[in-house]
């Protein structure tokens, strides 16, 4: 179950988010049922979470806080089932860094939003070698993606 929250003041692709999100734990193996929780916050929030969890100052793009601790499951395993966790992305900060990252608004949020799921299924990158397998999954499932939605007007 995927349940979506926006309390960023923002418009945002709601039903997108919720269809990605759907399309990345698919890709992953996990449960259709696991749950997972995607928070969209303003600045001022953001902010608040980044000191309060993370200890470091300032709005950030996205914020993980895992819960059952899933992983993608061994190809003889099953799919697993429970609480993934929560992605709170703060689309203003987003929307800021976007053009940076040669994305649009949307793509930027997209990709954030995957970034955070891994984060949830275990991935890091405080290592080269973590780094280059999270960020090589994360453009695997943004390529998947872009390739099997409606082209963009």
């Amino acid at each position: 179950m995927i349940d979506i929250n926006n309390e960023s003041g923002l418009e945002a692709d709601e039903l997108g988010l919720v269809a990605l999100t759907r399309f990345a734990l698919d890709r992953m193996r996990i449960h259709p049922q696991a749950e997972v929780s995607i928070l969209l916050v303003d600045e001022e929030t953001m902010s608040d979470y980044h000191v309060r969890f993370m200890d470091e100052p300032g709005p950030t793009d996205v914020l993980s806080f895992p819960m059952d601790e899933l992983r993608p499951p061994k190809d003889d395993e099953e799919p697993p089932l429970g609480l993934l966790g929560d992605v709170v992305l703060c689309p203003s900060v987003t929307a800021k860094q976007a053009a940076d990252n040669g994305r649009t608004t949307e793509e930027e949020a997209e990709y954030l939003l995957v970034h955070g799921l891994l984060h949830l299924l275990g991935f890091d990158h405080a290592e080269p070698e973590e780094k280059a397998v999270m960020f090589g999954l994360n453009d695997q499932i943004i390529a998947a993606w872009n390739a099997k939605k409606p082209s963009r007007v």
